[in-house]
């Protein structure tokens, strides 16, 4: 374990941001930086079969131990950190022994981590925190999972009295913007199912998430002198703004929790004779997300009867809830449930209110729930990992390939 931390500021402190405008895989050129580095490593631990595509993907096998068949089984986490907010000159704080007070993270900006606000912090009291400066985010998500899976493979390597069957791991590019799985060869990787390492805090087990589509809004006006405007001039924006106020005010994220829905709109610019409006949408019940869906489109047919076929409307579906994917092979989150349990983490078993590579890798044909990383507030300058929390996701992913090959008559 005592490489796990070394290791996890060694990847956070290069920038891998994703660029959702990108049409290039990966969709910026510095995530090959943490790719590269990533190759050595595993070459170094002893992993064989190490391989990175020309899209950056990145795949690598710990050969089963064992003189029968068991099966192959895989972690996966992604190198790319959201373009929300600046992954670039990260400087990680470390917060020894926390006492549960107030972390000054930037004091010239008088930037604080609080309990008062983030009251998850008061269950690490005593632990080894690991924070930012306050001015970017900490790449914990996802680069905590890397460090871990890394880590569980070289302590496996290291005690071969841990009887396991064969083990592939991957690190994907582009996850934050939803692309992660597009180019992920399950033929290649080869295993019968496999854990994202993508989740938060300790015990998350994560069968279910979100249904997702993006949509966007193109309304276009015409600009006439507002003092000879009456019955001729269309203005974009007001009919944009007309648009959102005709969805439920109180579906939105911040007003929502456990299995609610939502519409989120996260880009609005316009003039007069232009408005864009880009927001997604989120619903864990298939026929709620299909209802969503229809809502813009009424709308849309609304405004155009009212203001003259000036609205248009693009949305295009993301990923599905992987649940009906996971629930036929059940065991493979039994098995997990298990590794906590005998660890002395108790599972939190709850969907997850957003998406993840094990999403679209479940509807390829390889189902694949998520597993706690351990970081929290993620994509902002209050994120914060706790060591501790690292390490029991080590020893969850070293557990979970024991009990599968012990399982196996």
């Amino acid at each position: 374990m005592e490489k796990l931390l070394p290791r996890f500021l060694e990847y956070v402190a290069i920038d891998t941001q994703s660029d959702p405008y990108s049409k290039t895989t990966p969709t910026t050129e510095k995530q090959r930086d943490l790719a590269k580095k990533l190759v050595m490593e595993l070459h170094q631990i002893g992993m064989q079969e190490v391989s990175i595509d020309e899209n950056a993907y990145i795949m690598a096998t710990l050969p089963s131990n064992m003189d029968k068949k068991v099966p192959t089984i895989g972690f996966i986490s992604h190198m790319d950190t959201s373009p929300d907010f600046s992954g670039k000159n990260v400087s990680p704080q470390i917060v020894k022994n926390y006492d549960g007070k107030d972390i000054v993270l930037n004091k010239q900006k008088n930037i604080v981590l609080s309990p008062d606000y983030f009251e998850d912090l008061l269950q690490y009291q005593g632990q080894t925190l690991i924070t930012t400066n306050g001015n970017t985010l900490l790449g914990a998500d996802d680069k905590a999972g890397i460090a871990e899976i890394i880590t569980a493979m070289e302590y496996l390597i290291q005690h071969p009295e841990i009887k396991h069957g064969k083990i592939r791991i991957a690190f994907t590019p582009d996850e934050e913007v939803g692309r992660g799985a597009h180019k992920f060869d399950v033929k290649k990787f080869g295993a019968e199912w496999a854990y994202t390492m993508d989740g938060s805090q300790v015990g998350e087990l994560e069968y279910e998430n979100f249904n997702a589509a993006s949509a966007k809004i193109t309304v276009l006006g015409k600009s006439v002198h507002p003092g000879y405007a009456k019955d001729k001039m269309v203005n974009a924006i007001g009919i944009a703004n007309e648009f959102l106020g005709l969805l439920p005010p109180n579906e939105v994220p911040e007003k929502t929790s456990d299995r609610e829905g939502f519409f989120h709109v996260h880009l609005f610019k316009g003039e007069i004779e232009k408005a864009t409006v880009e927001l997604i949408v989120r619903d864990h019940d298939a026929l709620h997300f299909e209802a969503r869906k229809q809502l813009l489109e009424d709308i849309k047919e609304k405004l155009n009867k009212k203001y003259g076929d000036c609205v248009n409307l693009q949305i295009d579906d993301q990923y599905k809830n992987m649940r009906e994917k996971v629930e036929p092979v059940f065991h493979i989150v039994e098995i997990a449930k298990e590794a906590m349990e005998s660890l002395d983490i108790e599972p939190i078993i709850k969907p997850i209110r957003g998406g993840t590579d094990g999403s679209q890798l479940s509807f390829m044909g390889l189902p694949c729930p998520n597993i706690f990383a351990g970081g929290h507030n993620f994509h902002g300058k209050y994120e914060y990992i706790p060591l501790e929390s690292m390490e029991k996701a080590v020893k969850v992913i070293v557990k979970i390939c024991e009990l599968t090959a012990i399982q196996i008559k």
